[in-house]
């Protein structure tokens, strides 16, 4: 017996969605890992709203790198407050991304240039030591540049 187009579709259609959010939950745990999201939740998930002075960047048109060049475009939103660094994911890519809130002296900063384009590395957590690669304009933009000692 030899199955026609017509009943593949059948099937197809109802196992496709299901099929399509396991990947997409897969993938998200899995870059969630690599890019050390998922150490520095287990310390810095979030508990509270920023407070104090509030600047953020983000989602949109920023792009942030983080270990092993894992890359977020257009999905993280960071939002520097005075007492910490409070950092999310847009809702679609929220799996395995809880909302993290990363107090300033745990970060490290620096200014580097990649390539011909200046950039500013956080390193976050004392223990963790996790890179985030993010534009000067979106450090500057949260106010990043004044924390940096000269």
């Amino acid at each position: 017996m030899q199955a026609s187009p017509d009943n593949l579709s059948l099937y197809f259609l109802p196992v496709f969605p299901v099929f399509f959010v396991a990947v997409w939950i897969l993938a998200s745990l899995v870059i969630s890992f690599v890019s050390g999201w998922h150490t520095l939740a287990k310390r810095f998930r979030a508990q509270s709203e920023p407070y104090g002075e509030v600047r953020s960047a983000g989602p949109f048109f920023y792009t942030v790198h983080m270990r092993f060049s894992v890359h977020y475009s257009s999905v993280i939103r960071m939002v520097a407050a005075t007492n910490a660094l409070y950092i999310s994911v847009s809702l679609p890519f929220r799996f395995a991304h809880p909302q993290l809130c990363i107090p300033w002296e745990e970060i490290q900063m620096r200014r580097i240039r990649f390539l011909w384009l200046p950039y500013m590395v956080l390193t976050l957590g004392e223990q963790e030591h996790i890179p985030m690669r993010i534009s000067q304009r979106m450090a500057r933009k949260l106010g990043i540049l004044e924390r940096i000692p000269d």
